[in-house]
């Protein structure tokens, strides 16, 4: 099997030991997206604007890997505090497509720059 990596030019570079996702064939699995702008700085607001920042970055990522929105098959949504779930669940449903992936969501300990929201997912191509 083949597995292919994948970074998206319209999200701050990763490390060479990382990718934004890995291609295998019919899949893609993308790496989680927090709320960072192209520089890498997360972008002002509270957990709406940044889950929607989350979001836009993960359709980034999509589009590098020929995929879309709309063929998510699997979100995983990590919050910082639960207590943000209904803001960013307004948001989520505000601008995923119907019908929405199947998702997970949780409240982590310590995200990546301190951030309130992480997400990540899995799609077809």
């Amino acid at each position: 099997m083949s597995v292919e990596k994948i970074n998206s030019s319209k999200n701050p570079a990763v490390p060479h030991i990382l990718s934004h996702a890995t291609k295998v064939p019919g899949l893609i699995f993308l790496s989680g997206q927090t709320p960072v702008d192209i520089n890498g700085v997360v972008v002002p607001g509270g957990i709406q604007e940044h889950t929607a920042q989350c979001i836009s970055n993960l359709g980034n990522v999509l589009e590098a890997a020929g995929s879309s929105w709309e063929k998510v098959v699997k979100v995983n949504v990590y919050l910082k505090d639960m207590d943000n779930f209904v803001a960013m669940n307004e948001v989520y449903e505000k601008l995923l497509p119907s019908p929405k992936p199947a998702r997970t969501c949780i409240q982590a300990g310590k995200l990546p720059n301190d951030v309130d929201v992480e997400i990540e997912a899995i799609a077809t191509y």
